[in-house]
């Protein structure tokens, strides 16, 4: 089964691929691997879900956050690459919560976005290596911020 037939499966909805708002690319290919800039939970409205886990979000919604953040990810990968069938596997995320100052569970806020890789692209090539932070606030308010390395075909 590819990964398209696979996110098909799932009956996932993807927001439109968010356009930047600094200076910066969403993706950058080099070497036959694809660098995601950091991507925020951006809903399919276009409103992003926003607060501190720990405080204005609880540890479930803060975990939901971070599975929109990673299907805001995939609608880029999709339309930089044209299909998700052209990512191999993912390599390294990198996710950073906007957590209260006693807040430290960061790793399963994280697992919201790794989890749904692993659907997407199945457990062999879709669990990479992470990192999970907790960062004192971040732009706009945003509850998640994560960026990645995808290997490509």
């Amino acid at each position: 089964m590819t990964h398209e037939d696979r996110f098909a499966k799932l009956n996932l909805v993807l927001p439109a691929a968010p356009k930047p708002v600094a200076v910066y690319r969403p993706v950058v290919v080099v070497q036959g691997l694809a660098y995601v800039s950091g991507h925020g939970p951006l809903r399919v409205d276009g409103t992003w879900i926003e607060g501190r886990v720990g405080a204005d979000l609880n540890l479930d919604q803060g975990h939901a956050a971070a599975r929109q953040t990673g299907l805001a990810i995939l609608a880029t990968l999709r339309a930089h690459l044209g299909s998700l069938n052209r990512v191999k596997r993912v390599v390294k995320l990198l996710g950073m919560v906007n957590a209260a100052p006693d807040f430290q569970d960061h790793p399963k806020v994280i697992n919201g976005c790794s989890q749904l890789f692993a659907e997407v692209f199945g457990e062999a090539d879709g669990i990479g290596a992470r990192s999970a932070v907790g960062m004192g606030s971040l732009p706009g308010n945003i509850a998640v911020e994560i960026e990645g390395i995808f290997e490509l075909t």
